[in-house]
């Protein structure tokens, strides 16, 4: 059983098998070095465009993330930095006690940091530091303000960086972990138009935090990955991880995190109805992405791409209603599943309607 929720869990996250003898593995430290020297990231702010997170730090980050329950937890990542891409091969929890809404590194942490990367060094792991993860637990994976300054700090004085949010009462309903990962502007840089990106549940308590630094930074893309060699590795952690989510309940364990998505819903209904007398159209310009441009546009006038739908409140809450609707109907069905295997007692053939039934949430 472990095994094909294992398989599962892969299948959900697109884990992708790489080759233990791929180049970045036998990337030498002097060649890597030379790169940071010539930071071709200081010049070009789109620089870095991926990041590919090995299973084995993923698991770690989010068995980290799911142990600060309603409170955010704080974690560093190692790695290496090779045309555009990070490649996070570790990570290591932080000795942090964050709030609800926020979590900053004191000096307890930086100690640790040091010991840790000088330990690993012995160890003969030759993996730098290129990032930090922390958690938001039930409002999605973007950067708040604080956020903002944090990585905008290390992109400083310690760059390459990055930063990692993963949303674990999201990853528990949903069953794929939500994970964003993303890099700041410089202070002054204005990035190009943004082209529409896929629509994200903000809290409305914190869309505000959300839209005054949403051009602050911008997001990579992530790719989780693993090798021949992380097996092992890969089967210690996932027993751990594994218990953890069959001898819980998603109903239970994510209790307040549900009551405030309905409590949220509630209350951006309550603002869409009073906004749809004034709504007149759901059509918007949409604008051509940087380096797309025809040059057919007047220097003094904005080029278009053409007319494209825009999500109005209404739309964006009926969107929430239906996850909403799924999660909780993904938690009934596995809780279902789980007093069917556990509880029953097989002294007679599972009736086949009876399974499907019961996998269709209608038993």
């Amino acid at each position: 059983m472990g095994s094909t929720a294992r398989k599962t869990f892969e299948l959900n996250n697109d884990v992708q098998s790489v080759d233990p003898s791929a180049a970045i593995f036998q990337w030498p430290r002097e060649e890597e070095k030379a790169l940071e020297d010539q930071a071709p990231w200081s010049t070009d702010p789109h620089y870095f465009h991926t990041v590919k997170i090995s299973a084995v730090a993923l698991i770690k980050m989010v068995t980290h993330a799911r142990s600060g329950g309603i409170y955010e937890i704080m974690g560093v990542m190692y790695g290496r930095v090779k045309d555009g891409v990070f490649w996070i091969m570790d990570a290591a929890a932080l000795p942090v006690q964050g709030t609800e809404t926020r979590v900053n590194a004191g000096n307890e942490a930086m100690e640790y940091m040091v010991s840790f990367q000088e330990s690993s060094r012995e160890a003969g792991k030759t993996e730098l530091l290129r990032g930090w993860y922390h958690s938001h637990p039930g409002y999605g994976c973007w950067l708040s303000g604080i956020d903002v300054n944090t990585q905008l700090n290390q992109q400083k004085f310690n760059d390459p960086y990055l930063a990692v949010v993963i949303d674990p009462n999201r990853t528990v309903s949903a069953g794929k972990v939500e994970i964003g990962a993303f890099r700041t502007y410089p202070e002054g840089y204005k990035p190009p138009a943004a082209s529409t990106s896929q629509y994200q549940s903000i809290p409305m308590d914190k869309i505000e935090d959300f839209g005054v630094h949403a051009n602050a930074y911008y997001p990579l893309k992530v790719e989780i990955y693993k090798t021949k060699l992380d097996e092992q590795l890969l089967d210690l952690l996932w027993n751990k991880y594994w218990v953890a989510t069959l001898s819980s309940s998603v109903l239970t364990s994510n209790r307040e995190y549900s009551t405030s998505q309905i409590t949220d819903l509630n209350a951006k209904l309550q603002a869409a109805s009073s906004g749809l007398g004034n709504s007149s159209s759901s059509l918007k310009l949409k604008s051509t992405p940087a380096g797309q441009t025809t040059g057919k546009a007047k220097s003094d006038s904005k080029e278009f791409a053409g007319v494209e739908n825009e999500d109005t409140p209404l739309s964006k809450a009926a969107k929430d209603s239906s996850r909403i609707a799924s999660e909780a109907q993904n938690g009934m069905i596995a809780q279902l599943l789980k007093d069917k295997l556990f509880n029953t007692p097989l002294n007679a053939p599972l009736d086949p309607t009876i399974a499907k039934m019961t996998v269709q949430g209608r038993q």
